[in-house]
């Protein structure tokens, strides 16, 4: 097993988030398990969250992932959830699998994950069939988000759209008011709660506290991504203080 690994991220060019909080956890696992983790990014055009800015940004994934590739990453992930969403029900099969052809072809074989297969995946993991959802989202984004959450076997019982339609504004929403937001919601008959449907809204410094609140899993989609970057470097899904699914029980 390797003693470093390269991290690659395709991320939206607005996005604050992804390239703090997956380092965060990373760094912080390093606390306790011998691996080290270097990190690499490649952007894609994209500064107001409409369905035509993330489609027209997805067309710029297939550059994003040869010039990772270019790095030689270890894997690759693929950090806007509700641009693959907004492609359509079970798409970021589709991206992944001509993500990660597209480094074979170039000679750098690395695994892609998106963090909306990795959110999916999740909730599948830890067993969640009724989950609560924040999202940033106007409404008609965050709808679409439920449905394609709900059209992978997962019901979305209870869920709030903040409404920020700037990406950068996104970033800057400060994750201390999510508990009050959490505790706003009726999540008794819930499995779990998705904090952050958003890779770029800020979640990692309350996930611990709204797990104390609601005595259920929190997940985040940088959470789930960075789950299914170990997973799919083969190492331990473990990271303190990230939550139930990084906590060394699944």
């Amino acid at each position: 097993m390797k003693a470093s690994y390269r991290i690659g991220q395709i991320v939206p060019s607005s996005n604050t988030t992804m390239e703090t909080e997956i380092p965060a956890m990373l760094r912080l696992r390093e606390q306790i398990r011998p691996e080290r983790f270097t990190f690499h990014s490649a952007r894609m055009r994209m500064k107001h969250v409409t369905k035509e800015e993330l489609a027209a940004m997805d067309a710029e994934s297939d550059r994003c992932a040869q010039e990772l590739s270019d790095a030689r990453v270890d894997v690759l992930g693929y950090a806007c959830l509700v641009a693959i969403m907004a492609m359509g029900h079970g798409y970021h099969r589709e991206s992944e699998a001509r993500l990660r052809q597209l480094t074979r072809d170039n000679g750098g074989d690395a695994p892609v994950v998106t963090s909306a297969g990795a959110l999916v995946d999740a909730l599948r993991v830890i067993g969640a069939r009724r989950i609560a959802l924040v999202a940033p989202y106007m409404v008609p984004l965050t709808k679409l988000v439920i449905g394609y959450i709900e059209s992978e076997g997962v019901e979305v019982a209870q869920w709030r759209a903040l409404e920020i339609p700037d990406n950068l504004e996104v970033g800057r929403h400060d994750p201390r008011k999510l508990p009050d937001i959490v505790a706003s919601m009726d999540t008794a008959g819930v499995d779990a709660i998705v904090l952050s449907a958003c890779v770029q809204m800020p979640s990692l410094p309350v996930i611990a506290q709204v797990e104390a609140l609601t005595g259920k899993p929190v997940v985040t989609a940088a959470v789930a991504t960075t789950y299914a970057m170990l997973k799919a470097l083969g190492l331990e899904p473990v990271v303190p203080g990230a939550g139930a699914l990084l906590s060394g029980h699944y």
